[in-house]
């Protein structure tokens, strides 16, 4: 009789423990977060641009996962989004850009309040090649469901290591420009909910 009473109310506990799931996964907030790169054309000629639409979760566990669409990316300039969708980053065949990185526990159990300054070791993936990138960051937890990322410098992208320097020729040939830098900096600041 115990031993029914013992297992009837072991099994109501673990039924509770389903019903019940782990704390959800922050979410990026697209409204409130941006992604932006520079290029330099002609030597002296640096303009800002951004992608659009990416998105993105941060486990409790501290996985994070960044996707970008390629084919988002904005230079005011509505030919050049073109070019740069075929002709550089191949979007037919490369649709989106991803970056994966394991956070440190600084960075995932802050306080509400908190700020942390902190380097982000993962893997960016880009035109069908995974390079280790690091991204210097600022992370703020301003309450229970709402955290900001955002760089303190910006990263450089090199074209060369995500075989884009063919793309980036072409391109500097079609607009008939002198030069066209490869090195590329990289910011962002992002909204994560949850």
């Amino acid at each position: 009789m115990i031993t029914a009473r013992i297992r009837t109310l072991s099994a109501a506990l673990i039924a509770c423990g389903f019903a019940f799931p782990a704390m959800a996964d922050w979410n990026v907030d697209k409204d409130t977060s941006a992604l932006h790169f520079l290029s330099t054309k002609n030597a002296q000629v640096t303009e800002v641009h951004q992608f659009d639409s990416f998105d993105g979760s941060l486990s409790d566990s501290g996985a994070l996962s960044i996707e970008v669409d390629l084919a988002s990316v904005n230079t005011a300039i509505d030919i050049r989004n073109s070019r740069m969708q075929e002709m550089l980053f191949n979007v037919a065949e490369f649709a989106k850009a991803t970056f994966v990185a394991d956070l440190p526990d600084t960075l995932t159990d802050l306080e509400n309040g908190d700020v942390v300054v902190a380097k982000v070791d993962g893997i960016l993936t880009l035109h069908g090649k995974a390079v280790p990138t690091t991204f210097a960051i600022k992370a703020s937890k301003l309450d229970d469901d709402t955290m900001t990322v955002s760089t303190v410098s910006p990263t450089l992208i090199k074209a060369e290591a995500f075989g884009l320097t063919e793309g980036v020729e072409a391109l500097q040939k079609i607009a008939g420009l002198k030069s066209i830098t490869t090195t590329v900096p990289v910011t962002f600041s992002v909204t994560f909910t949850r």
